[in-house]
């Protein structure tokens, strides 16, 4: 039986990728921080390592291990978090690549995302395409940049490493939630009056987990798969969403400009209220083009397959409405 050591599993991604691990029958050593949320572990049969990527034990934690499925980031689009995004994302991953060569981890997939590729402006980008580093809105994209080049730079020097870029996953175990979660809570809810004009490349997380494991069974060393599904604009995301969940879609789009305004006002003033802020000034900027992705090569490569959006959307309310988040009923 073959042994998975994983970081992030307590996280959305992390989480679905460790159920479909133990499903195919893999043993689970999973990395968790001391204090952290694991209701997304209870229940599994798997070893949990207390500490995160900066703990000297790390190369011992993997020893035995067939497989290092690298899932951690530290998600914040907040300008006060950056220098805490760059150290986790870009050193973190430096850090546990050189533990997994020491310990001789066989193969490394590391999850990267669609952020490091960038966007190809009115066009659908695909793994060949690369953003100027300095075009790269925000530290975490800037990290998740970084933290490829720490993979590809771990490959040249001999560790079996493959990298998957995930678009914008929908599904169940989204618990903090990610901004797409928050968006679709906040339709459930009725607290989305408006909308922006963007669109993005939505993908059911079931597959972007079994995606993992196809990175892992065929997966080139050094090679980047783009693990996404549908190029959507949000307007036409919310309204598959709104009929799925019998709730109201928004119907108006406001001007980018607006909401840039408000986030500035936000992310400046809320410090000094003594609160954290709500709205990111870089998530608005991110929003002022489409982020389309083409998941051909996965496809091709990989033998990556997608379920479609629909079921994905109704196992994500679901699972908000059974877990607080919302009492919307499911439309099926």
């Amino acid at each position: 039986m073959k042994l998975a050591f994983v970081t992030g599993g307590t996280g959305f991604v992390g989480a679905n990728v460790i159920r479909e691990l133990l499903a195919r029958g893999w043993r689970v050593r999973a990395l968790a921080r001391a204090g952290s949320d694991r209701r997304n572990l209870d229940g599994l049969d798997l070893d949990i390592v207390v500490g995160d990527l900066d703990s000297p034990h790390l190369a011992r934690s993997l020893e035995g291990c067939d497989a290092l499925f690298h899932i951690a980031a530290h998600y914040s689009l907040f300008r006060k978090d950056r220098d805490a995004v760059m150290h986790a994302n870009a050193v973190g991953t430096r850090t546990l690549l050189a533990a997994a060569g020491n310990a001789r981890v066989p193969r490394t997939v590391y999850t990267s995302s669609v952020s490091a590729i960038g966007v190809k402006s009115g066009a659908i980008a695909d793994e060949t395409y690369q953003s100027a580093p300095e075009r790269l809105i925000g530290a975490y994209k800037r990290s998740k940049y970084l933290a490829e080049r720490e993979a590809l730079a771990a490959a040249e020097r001999g560790l079996d490493v493959t990298i998957v870029n995930p678009s914008t996953p929908i599904g169940p175990w989204d618990r903090k939630p990610t901004p797409t979660g928050e968006i679709l809570v906040r339709l459930l809810t009725g607290n989305m009056p408006a909308i922006v004009d963007t669109g993005l490349n939505f993908v059911a997380v079931e597959d972007v987990a079994r995606g993992h494991l196809a990175a892992y069974e065929r997966g080139k060393t050094g090679e980047r798969y783009i693990l996404g599904d549908e190029n959507l604009t949000l307007r036409a995301f919310l309204a598959r969403a709104a009929a799925i969940a019998r709730v109201r879609a928004p119907r108006f789009a406001v001007p980018h400009w607006l909401p840039l305004a408000a986030a500035w006002i936000d992310e400046s003033a809320s410090p000094l209220f003594g609160r954290a802020p709500s709205l990111a000034v870089d998530s608005v900027r991110m929003s002022r083009e489409a982020m389309y992705y083409d998941a051909r090569k996965a496809r091709a490569e990989l033998g990556y397959a997608t379920t479609g959006l629909d079921g994905a959307i109704e196992r994500a309310v679901a699972w908000f409405v059974q877990n607080g988040y919302a009492r919307t009923p499911l439309a099926r």
